[in-house]
């Protein structure tokens, strides 16, 4: 398998230097067991889908956790959540940094006894599907480039379609597909929503229906980019509304898919504003909606919602990287008029707007202007991502129209 370079590994690595629990959470398969493998050879790796050692940590938590050597890493954690507690005591009789790293499947610090008993002892890092600019070992500047108003426009020609677009879009970012011919990665995605439904679940919920529950991930699925509706979906799959709440909060918990919240200037009305819902992952919404890549100039086929979700993907792991904290929502006014993507850092705010055309017309600016309105001030610019190779100004004050292609790219 390609060695895939890990952008996040210099913050794991600073935070083991510091904090006696480090925590790396993010979907199966995504690359965690592989990560921190890569780290310091004095590290001894345990990881709970070993039968035997799950059975060891579940009869006597504290006991396994004395037993353990003086640096290890516990992988697929989410599987024993009481082994949390007995780290909790050993740290509080030994704080030395680095101790612990774990990693989970599922977002354990949602459990609010978890949360409370690693409070101040633990540093939580998330995990995400390769990036584009992870797969092609380029530095992740993009951001930087736009929070520091460093993107400037460049004119290559006549207008035409970026090369092999549809292709990244269906591979995803999940390590396994990437490594595969397109035929076999299709094969991946059939096993890997069903395997995690059979197996993983049943570690932090009960479910009646496993059948029910893949129906809720293929549908949103199909909804990827789209306002989240539970009362649709559950009238159209004929379960209740509270279970079909039930489901989504674990595919969320499972890092599967992300509720992306309304943006509004005033902070309290931004609670009351229904979020959107996004796969985690581009190559697996590709395969749920049985779509391919050379069915990317199909006017009928749902590939734009799709792109939406892969751009978001991107900045989203990019934020990941950064030193100071980011916060991401949508903006979507009483016209109908939106833009897909707020970035919101040190107090500054900035658009993204995302289109699958390989041209503009001035209309597609609207969002970004009445975006820039809303945020007075705190507007410092955005971007219209699209699919054509030219970076063109927008009316609206430091924006851009830019090739999808700059997320990856540092020689632009």
């Amino acid at each position: 398998m390609p060695n895939f370079p890990r952008y996040l590994q210099p913050k794991i690595e600073e935070a083991l230097q510091d904090t006696p629990v480090v925590c790396l959470l993010g979907a199966r398969q995504v690359g965690k067991s592989t990560l921190c493998r890569k780290l310091s050879s004095e590290r001894v790796y345990l990881t709970f889908d070993d039968a035997s050692v799950l059975q060891a940590a579940k009869d006597d938590p504290a006991g396994f956790v004395q037993n353990l050597p003086e640096y290890v890493t516990l992988d697929e954690v989410q599987r024993v959540p009481e082994l949390l507690f007995a780290i909790k005591a050993e740290v509080d009789r030994n704080r030395k940094p680095g101790r612990f790293l774990l990693t989970g499947s599922a977002n354990l610090m949602l459990l609010p006894r978890v949360k409370e008993s690693l409070a101040g002892r633990i540093e939580i890092l998330h995990l995400h599907p390769l990036t584009e600019a992870e797969k092609e070992s380029t530095p992740p500047v993009f951001l930087q480039r736009l929070f520091t108003q460093a993107l400037s426009a460049s004119i290559k020609g006549e207008q035409k379609e970026i090369h092999g677009i549809a292709e990244r879009v269906c591979r995803g970012g999940f390590p396994e597909p990437n490594t595969r011919t397109p035929h076999r990665a299709r094969q991946w995605f059939n096993q890997y929503l069903q395997t995690i439904i059979q197996n993983d679940i049943r570690d932090i919920a009960n479910i009646r229906d496993e059948d029910e529950m893949l129906k809720v991930a293929e549908l949103l699925s199909l909804r990827t980019g789209n306002l989240l509706n539970t009362s649709s979906i559950a009238t159209d799959l004929k379960i209740r509304r509270e279970t079909t709440d039930k489901y989504i909060s674990i595919l969320e918990h499972l890092f599967l898919f992300n509720r992306l919240p309304a943006w509004h200037n005033n902070a309290a009305k931004r609670l009351i504003k229904a979020p959107k819902i996004h796969i985690a992952d581009s190559g697996l919404a590709s395969r749920l909606n049985r779509l391919k890549a050379e069915e990317w100039q199909h006017y009928s086929t749902p590939f734009g919602p799709i792109l939406e979700s892969f751009v978001i993907q991107q900045i989203r792991a990019l934020t990941e990287w950064l030193d100071d904290p980011v916060h991401l929502s949508y903006y979507r006014d009483k016209d109908q008029v939106e833009v897909d993507l707020v970035i919101e850092h040190n107090r500054d705010t900035y658009g993204v707007e995302i289109k699958k055309a390989i041209s503009i017309q001035e209309k597609d600016g609207e969002g970004l202007r009445r975006l820039a309105d809303q945020a007075d001030n705190h507007f410092k610019g955005g971007v219209l991502i699209y699919c054509g190779n030219n970076a063109l100004p927008l009316k609206t004050k430091n924006c851009m129209a830019v090739p999808l292609d700059w997320l990856w790219r540092n020689d632009i």
